[in-house]
């Protein structure tokens, strides 16, 4: 595999091999409404996301060239920053401000969250649903925090999975912890928050979508990183430690002694057969779970991803010449990891693998997917 030549952008089309240049917006976070341009911000890291969670990003707003109505653009609660790719006028990152601190000094310091933020400090009630499909039981979860908050569209189309699914008001439960219990389950919903322009392209929306698997899976994906080429480093992390491998796996409910529930406990039958050894795993899924079925949704679905341990690739390379997120992959996909030859993989590797995360340093040139092998 060689090094990819370069070539100019036909006059009048974005450069997609030049690095990312970020267009940095504050907008009002009820309504995603752009309130000024904030030409004068700097992220102070690397941008992230991953599925099913929350990200943080620091950042400094200069003071001197900053737009007049910068403190409503950046009010602490009230706005939502958002980054837009200038090649592609793609938003690839949006962040509540949760912090903003300055004085005497020429800049201002935020401290961001990205939108699945929010759901942590919404409460999903009383619910108690019977055989609904899992987009039935999301939105229920969610619907609280889809009222007086940020510009969230509900993306959840009907999955055909039915389940059960109960919480009190009193279990003090989040939005964000239920989704995240949702999902821990065997054969739950993914999901993840978006961010898109709106219908006037003069703000933001909030895309949270729900689906049997986020992103785009195939065996033979377009997006590929590839060494020597696009990839500058990579590592192959393996693991067997307690919570990442596992072949008899059991989830327990809350509680001590004979009346604390349990679920069953479910073997990698084929592995010990073949010469595995018995690795133990137990687990209590989440504060308040107390439902049996539940728990054996959740030991199932712990054994399918830790039979065999977890295979996670970090992979860091230059954006400029990788392929470009938001036009060639984005959160949930799958892309191709293809290594010619290195000490880890001398004969070669050809693989694919989830971006369950990814992180992108505009400044220093550099993208970072977080792949995940899935058998």
């Amino acid at each position: 595999m060689s090094t990819p030549t370069l070539m100019a952008a036909p006059l009048g089309q974005p450069d997609l091999s030049a690095p990312y240049e970020l267009d940095w917006y504050g907008c009002d976070l009820r309504t995603g409404n752009i309130i000024e341009d904030l030409r004068t911000f700097s992220p102070g890291g690397a941008l992230s996301r991953r599925l099913g969670t929350h990200t943080t990003l620091s950042g400094t707003l200069g003071l001197p060239g900053a737009p007049a109505d910068w403190e409503a653009a950046t009010d602490q609660g009230r706005s939502l920053l958002v980054g837009v790719d200038r090649a592609t006028d793609t938003p690839v990152w949006a962040g509540i401000t949760l912090t903003r601190s300055g004085g005497s000094a020429q800049t201002v310091d935020l401290q961001m969250a990205t939108p699945e933020c929010y759901l942590d400090r919404r409460y999903t009630g009383t619910i108690n649903l019977v055989q609904q499909d899992q987009a039935t039981v999301c939105a229920a979860v969610l619907g609280p925090a889809l009222t007086d908050g940020p510009p969230f569209q509900l993306d959840a189309p009907a999955t055909g999975v039915l389940m059960d699914y109960s919480v009190l008001d009193g279990d003090d439960r989040t939005a964000l912890s239920a989704l995240q219990e949702l999902m821990a389950a065997e054969g739950g919903p993914e999901w993840t928050v978006d961010v898109s322009w709106n219908a006037a392209h003069d703000g933001f929306v909030l895309p949270l979508r729900i689906r049997p698997t986020v992103g785009v899976q195939s065996t033979s994906p377009e997006a590929v990183f590839d060494f020597p080429g696009c990839v500058t480093s990579y590592s192959l992390a393996e693991s067997y430690e307690a919570g990442k491998g596992a072949t008899v796996v059991q989830a327990r409910g809350e509680g001590e002694g004979d009346g604390r529930l349990s679920s069953s406990a479910y073997t990698a039958d084929a592995l010990i057969s073949s010469g595995w050894p018995r690795w133990v795993y137990r687990f209590t899924p989440s504060a308040g779970q107390n439902d049996p079925v539940q728990l054996n949704a959740h030991a199932s679905q712990a054994l399918a991803l830790m039979q065999t341990g977890a295979r996670v690739w970090m992979v860091e390379a230059a954006a400029s010449a990788a392929p470009r997120i938001g036009r060639d992959w984005a959160l949930g996909d799958t892309v191709r990891i293809a290594v010619e030859s290195s000490p880890r993989h001398p004969a070669g590797a050809d693989v694919v693998g989830r971006a369950w995360a990814w992180e992108l340093e505009p400044g220093s040139n550099t993208v970072r997917p977080i792949l995940v092998e899935e058998d």
